[in-house]
């Protein structure tokens, strides 16, 4: 599965997958507990793709550390959330060594830990996927665009084929230009 549909709604603990939209908004289910919820649209909700950790030269996405991360523990499970501030900053340094410390926080530490603890848990963070996701940041190249020709006008008549247009004067109607001339 990938994170496209995985997403953190603030002010709820834990990571949820989208189920299903709906008029107000969405369905969403616990990866915790499996419990499904309604999620109205004046929830702030952020995807897990979209999501990027800062670094000393840009920004690292959030799929690239959960594949660090998963290599370093060779698929298993990483350190507790709950560790000390200092553990987790020496962890995420062996795993990120370039992360700007000034702009990541060690609440955001503690969360992208528990994140990669709870996808792992609910098997989301296969080979798979981490090998995807690594795949597809060096194939992100633009693609061509395709031009879409004009398309051709039938009608009844088959002596018309060129599609008739409008001999009224563009931008004034007759009242308003009365209107000026007095």
């Amino acid at each position: 599965m990938s994170l496209d549909k995985i997403v953190s709604i603030s002010g709820k603990p834990g990571l949820y997958h989208l189920r299903a939209q709906t008029r107000s908004g969405f369905i969403a289910e616990s990866l915790a507990d499996g419990k499904k919820m309604p999620v109205g649209l004046r929830h702030n909700v952020s995807v897990l793709s979209e999501i990027s950790i800062y670094t000393l030269d840009g920004e690292s996405p959030l799929r690239e550390v959960f594949a660090k991360i998963s290599a370093k523990e060779n698929g298993g499970k990483a350190i507790d959330h709950k560790s000390s501030k200092d553990e987790l900053e020496a962890y995420f340094f062996e795993i990120l060594p370039n992360f700007d410390e000034d702009r990541v926080y060690p609440s955001d530490i503690k969360k992208v830990i528990q994140w990669y603890n709870l996808l792992q848990q609910n098997d989301l963070l296969g080979e798979k996927e981490t090998e995807n996701s690594i795949d597809s940041t060096e194939d992100s190249k633009p693609k061509a665009a395709v031009k879409a020709e004009p398309k051709t006008v039938k009608s009844a008549n088959p002596q018309s084929k060129v599609a008739k247009s409008s001999t009224a004067k563009k931008g004034a109607s007759a009242k308003s230009t009365a209107a000026r001339k007095k």
